[in-house]
């Protein structure tokens, strides 16, 4: 497909994209097969809000693999270790079933990486199967069937459990720190008070695309991971969450930046879970900070008048998270 399509764009691409928008169930109408209208774009934007990706109307790289994964269900291939990974719905959907049955998936991002495939290995081991780690018709069919009397997901409890577990202090961790062409100036600023707080901190301020971004962040092996961008709407702390999934530390650790940031920035605020791929293919507890709606001069001049004090309340709600983590908050 090009690299992206939005309102205007015509061809074979665009009338398989409403295809398989239709058949997630969102109508296109009354679009003309192979037009992108307005039908197109409110389907688009629809399907974006529902899997808590941007929500612009645009279908670029991530949307479009994002709508294909969404049309795998369990059962359709098979399922087993390879790279590329494998990706899909399919794959969250084995992840979370492992999970329930206290096989240590790791958290359930859709991504089919080493930590499910020795989860469907010990799973098949402990129920007498070929321990192959394909996830077949044969264990498919014993998952589904032991399946009916797990509980909810452990990979949330055991996240919990290595916060508590882990050294509390800000210092000596890795913070890969990501900001984009427009708040480098920020991004500087929230490094120096990394560091000075005793962090390895590094600042990636390529504007590269979520997906390399990522990478770099694993190659790192950070143990925070931080975004800075504008959004398409006010400000909000986001962390990784899916339907059936959310990353405890993710979520702490926006929740403490949105309760600082508020203190020193105007407006509404909002944390919530998205499932963007700086957060879903980070391994690690990651926040995209959306400081400003994209294209709001006045609101871009407000976070560089205030861009000394946004710095500090990021760094002091990081510290908090890591320091005095609110492990007992309810799910939001």
């Amino acid at each position: 497909m090009p690299a992206e399509l939005r309102r205007g764009s015509r061809g074979e691409a665009v009338r398989d994209l409403q295809a398989r928008l239709a058949a997630l169930g969102h109508d296109v109408g009354p679009d003309e097969p192979g037009e992108f209208g307005d039908g197109t774009e409110a389907a688009a934007r629809a399907f974006q809000e529902a899997r808590r990706l941007r929500v612009d109307g645009v279908v670029g790289r991530q949307t479009w693999a994002t709508v294909v994964e969404s049309g795998f269900a369990l059962g359709d291939r098979l399922l087993y270790f390879r790279r590329p990974m494998l990706r899909g719905d399919d794959v969250a959907e084995l992840q979370h079933r492992l999970n329930a049955l206290g096989f240590d998936a790791g958290r359930e991002d859709g991504i089919l990486g080493l930590e499910t495939h020795d989860a469907l290995h010990e799973f098949q081991r402990a129920a007498g199967l070929a321990a192959d780690g394909i996830c077949g018709p044969t264990t498919l069919g014993d998952l589904m069937r032991v399946g009916s009397f797990a509980g909810s997901s452990s990979a949330s409890l055991r996240e919990r459990e290595r916060m508590r577990d882990g050294t509390r202090r800000l210092a000596a961790r890795k913070v890969y720190v990501a900001a984009k062409p427009e708040l480098v100036a920020l991004g500087e600023r929230v490094a120096k008070e990394l560091v000075d707080a005793g962090a390895d901190a590094l600042l990636d301020a390529s504007g590269n695309d979520d997906t390399t971004i990522a990478m770099e962040a694993n190659r790192f092996d950070a143990d925070v991971f931080l975004a800075l961008r504008a959004g398409d709407s006010d400000r909000r702390c986001a962390y990784f969450a899916t339907r059936d999934f959310r990353s405890e530390a993710g979520f702490a650790i926006a929740t403490a930046i949105h309760e600082q940031l508020r203190a020193v920035l105007p407006g509404d605020a909002d944390i919530c879970g998205r499932a963007y791929a700086a957060l879903r293919e980070t391994r690690m507890a990651a926040v995209v900070c959306e400081l400003v709606p994209e294209g709001d001069i006045d609101a871009m001049r407000t976070l560089v008048t205030h861009a000394g004090d946004t710095a500090k309340a990021i760094v002091h709600g990081l510290q908090q998270a890591i320091e005095h983590p609110a492990l007992d908050t309810e799910r939001a």
